[in-house]
């Protein structure tokens, strides 16, 4: 039962480094206008490290499908990069997906504000004191 436990937190702390590096090769190394100011937020590595998820989110939203055929045209470069940083069994192939999950937290924040000001609202049908 231990080992699973420590397998898992390796597989974490090495999607987590692949993150890191991605980051760090996207911001100095990769020259594609079309990707911009993007903000690694998660990498998920499958089982085999065969295949890694990149989740991506950018404050340029309205360039998003330029920003994703720059960087699945960069996956190659940015793999084999990565393979000078990380060693380990088997280098995972890139899948940058957009995270859209920041949009859904604000527009959720959006709704809480207005939900609460609405029953903050004096209600004028009530009968005053």
């Amino acid at each position: 039962m231990k080992k699973q436990s420590r397998g898992f937190q390796r597989s974490e702390r090495v999607a987590e480094q692949v993150r890191r590096d991605l980051a760090d090769l996207i911001r100095t190394e990769l020259k594609d206008p079309r990707v911009g100011m993007i903000s690694l937020t998660e990498v998920e590595l499958t089982p085999d490290y065969a295949h890694a998820k990149v989740y991506f989110t950018t404050l340029n939203a309205e360039h998003l499908e330029d920003i994703q055929r720059g960087l699945k045209r960069a996956a190659g470069f940015l793999r084999r990069e990565l393979g000078r940083r990380i060693h380990i069994h088997t280098l995972p192939e890139l899948h940058f997906v957009y995270d859209a999950s920041l949009e859904r937290g604000t527009s959720l924040s959006q709704l809480i504000d207005q939900a609460n000001a609405r029953s903050a609202e004096p209600d004028d049908e009530a009968p005053e004191a």
